[in-house]
């Protein structure tokens, strides 16, 4: 038998077993494959692959919410087709559990964990994983069974036209659409969530930019919608296939109408919210030739400098921040009622409306600035603004800007630190006990002329430009190497990728009812989890 999957196992943060699912064969237990698993060091791969058992096992592994998935096979298989199986069943127990995914819930909810597990992988083979089919075929009881259930009254009992209804639904023709999908109001929403990487020179020139990009949509209509969104890029429609790398689209895309119109999303959409595309962008396409000044044009919310060895000893380092203002003038906006929150508020970070594509709005900004092993402790840390704390366990200095200074007005933000260093060797010989009570005060000297007291003199002042030089020296390696950023911005996008229009194809859609026009609301945000880093 190829190509199967054998069995998955649950475990929870502790590494106790919570569930075990067999699907097909004899596979490895779950208290025998835990520590086969955890031999391996951390960070561990998503595939592990086991000779020793009998047959030799691959380990498909995924974290999530503290809870470990492994599942098993012993016969040759798409890697990609097994990982991206744990992702949909972590959607699905999402779906049916609630979010976040915890061991309680999964021990309350047997019934109906394996439900899932069985419509998901039939004998070892991929299924049905889209929820809104697993919701026709998995039943969950209600709030009023389970009441009924914890006094042992029968609940309602399935009927035999329940039955073949439900044997009528498991093979819809939309598998990721529930039949006879009412709305009481009508809506449409679009969010474009990119992430950004960005990594910065010390001279703050970028060495390498990326941008991942998800379209989130939401789809509240009634019927059957057949629905056409359409992208442009920041200077049109003509060069989106050349931004947009690597796309990949939700299985109710129409592939066709995409290679034939790059731009054109045509699909008829889950009920509810699910993720439409994902993409990537180079926002440093080429640094040769006509495009030397993409580096140059390359917009950051927040610039980042560090300057390190300053003061007398070079002990001390400094971090500014500079607030670039971004206009909606970029191409950031869609026109009328369709932008979520809309209005045509004042320009900039903070302003009017705030928020929208005509006004970003900057948030959650944090410096994360790790320092190197032999930094004992920071003697001084003095922000500008906000608050700055040094983590000794971790060596970690975090520097957090609140917003109300943000939408202060104000562009320039300084942190500037001391560090402090092991005890030096010699400092501990002359004072071993740290309190100053070992060194002697006593002075023996015989009086001498002005001569000797400048001779004196000179050689004091020539040992304390070699102390400061030996400080120096010992500090610069007490300096830190990088510094990362992380912040959100709502209302803009750094690869410029924006929503032009959303329209309901009302001769190809199927039971939404006449003059009903649903509300239609598009989001931009952009997300940075240290993802700008500057190198020192």
């Amino acid at each position: 038998m190829n190509s199967v999957i054998e069995a998955l196992h649950i475990y929870d943060e502790h590494k106790r077993a919570l569930l075990s699912h067999t699907f097909t064969s004899r596979p490895l237990s779950a208290t025998h494959l835990l520590p086969l698993y955890l031999e391996h060091p951390a960070p561990r791969p998503n595939l592990i692959y086991l000779p020793s058992t009998n047959p030799p096992t691959l380990v498909f592994s995924l974290d999530h919410a503290n809870l470990l998935y492994l599942a098993t096979t012993s016969c040759e298989i798409e890697p990609l087709l097994v990982l991206e199986f744990l992702h949909r069943v972590i959607d699905a127990l999402e779906e049916f559990l609630g979010a976040p995914v915890l061991a309680h819930k999964i021990e309350a909810n047997y019934d109906v964990v394996a439900q899932l597990l069985t419509e998901m992988c039939d004998a070892g083979t991929i299924s049905t994983t889209e929820p809104n089919a697993l919701r026709d075929v998995v039943e969950v009881e209600g709030l009023l069974g389970k009441l009924l259930g914890s006094i042992n009254l029968p609940g309602k009992p399935l009927t035999g036209s329940n039955t073949a209804s439900l044997i009528t639904q498991s093979g819809p023709s939309l598998p990721w659409r529930r039949a006879n999908v009412r709305h009481t109001s009508n809506e449409l929403y679009c969010d474009l969530v990119e992430t950004l990487s960005v990594t910065l020179a010390p001279s703050g020139r970028p060495l390498a930019a990326f941008a991942n990009g998800t379209i989130a949509f939401t789809s509240k209509v009634s019927g059957v919608p057949d629905i056409v969104l359409t992208l442009t890029g920041p200077s049109g429609k003509h060069n989106l296939k050349s931004v947009m790398e690597l796309p990949v689209f939700h299985p109710c895309v129409r592939l066709n109408r995409w290679k034939e119109s790059p731009g054109e999303l045509s699909f008829v959409p889950p009920d509810g919210r699910f993720i439409l595309a994902g993409y990537g962008v180079d926002l440093l396409p080429s640094a040769t030739g006509n495009n030397m000044n993409m580096a140059r044009d390359l917009k950051l919310p927040v610039g980042i400098e560090v300057k390190t060895g300053l003061g007398s000893t070079g002990s001390e380092f400094e971090v500014r921040l500079n607030i670039n203002k971004l206009f909606g003038s970029t191409g950031q906006s869609i026109a009328g009622p369709s932008s979520r929150g809309g209005g045509s508020g004042g320009r900039g970070f903070g302003g009017p409306h705030a928020g929208t594509a005509a006004s970003p709005l900057l948030q959650d900004v944090v410096v994360s600035v790790p320092l190197p092993e032999d930094v004992r402790n920071l003697s001084d840390v003095r922000p500008s603004r906000g608050d700055a704390s040094y983590n000794p366990g971790d060596r970690l200095l975090e520097w957090q800007i609140p917003a109300k200074d943000l939408s202060a007005g104000a562009s320039y933000f300084g942190l500037r630190c001391t560090v402090v260093g092991p005890v030096a060797d010699d400092a501990f010989e002359e004072d071993p006990n740290g309190f100053g009570f070992g060194r002697d005060y006593s002075y023996d000297e015989p009086y001498q002329g002005s001569a000797a007291r400048q001779s004196t003199k000179a050689k004091s002042q020539g040992s304390d430009e070699e102390r400061d030089a030996r400080k120096v020296a010992q500090n610069k390696i007490l300096m830190p190497s990088s510094a990362s950023i992380s912040f959100s911005v709502k209302g803009w996008v750094p690869s410029g990728v924006r929503v032009e229009s959303i329209i309901i194809d009302a001769r190809k859609s199927r039971g939404l009812g006449e003059g009903i026009k649903p509300y239609k609301g598009v989001k931009y945000l952009t997300i940075s989890k240290g993802g700008v880093e500057i190198r020192c």
